[in-house]
């Protein structure tokens, strides 16, 4: 699959100063993740960073510092056109957008959550089964987060630490998002791209579909 520049993960990691929405596995292996699934961590962590909260200055500064993406493919144009709109966009016209998109009077325009988008129902199966799985895998819900596992930051934050974690083999990641991600998150970056409300988040959008596609055949060929 085409890899984003390796310096993806390193700046959007720093960002990551709020309570996780789940705990991190403990990575106590000293070897190094392959470039590709780093540079898919790097890309998972990005989107987590983008969606999970009203995206600040300083991270719209380091989106706007990343560098370019090498080529002219599908993914290449996307990522540009986030460092784009990320050079262009007012912080608190950001703001604004996040909070028509996602968070609203009572609800946001999308709701950015696996349960809510397989079965129209939040705190659904999906979430009690996600569960089931993130215990397996270690992972738990921080004690000051109150959002349910399955909001697509956490989902994403979960993909990055999996990608990274050399025990976690291809197949269990596969599992993971062929269970978690891949009946919906398709859906919620169409949803994110035609909301008439997205301007920032449109380019979001199109970066998380683009790698959709190329994180489903990159986990089929390597199973």
């Amino acid at each position: 699959m085409p890899t984003p520049p390796m310096n993806a993960h390193a700046a959007a990691t720093p960002t990551m100063s709020a309570p996780d929405p789940v705990g991190a596995l403990d990575t106590t292996d000293s070897r190094e993740p392959s470039p590709e699934d780093a540079a898919r961590a790097g890309v998972y962590t990005l989107l987590a960073a983008l969606l999970r909260d009203v995206p600040d200055e300083a991270l719209l500064a380091r989106v706007r510092e990343l560098a370019p993406a090498r080529g002219r493919d599908a993914f290449a144009l996307a990522w540009e056109g986030l460092r784009l709109a990320a050079a262009s966009v007012d912080p608190a016209a950001v703001d604004d957008e996040y909070h028509v998109l996602f968070i609203g009077l009572g609800r946001g325009e999308l709701v950015p959550y696996g349960s809510w988008y397989q079965t129209g129902f939040l705190m659904e199966r999906p979430l009690s089964v996600l569960r089931d799985d993130l215990a397996v895998l270690g992972f738990q819900r921080g004690p000051q987060v109150h959002e349910p596992e399955d909001h697509v930051a956490a989902l994403c934050e979960v993909m990055a630490a999996l990608a990274q974690d050399p025990e976690v083999d291809i197949e269990r990641q596969r599992v993971f998002h062929q269970t978690h991600l891949a009946p919906w998150i398709a859906r919620f970056w169409d949803d994110l791209g035609h909301t008439e409300s997205a301007l920032f988040y449109r380019s979001v959008a199109r970066l998380g579909a683009v790698f959709a596609e190329l994180e489903q055949r990159y986990l089929a060929m390597r199973a």
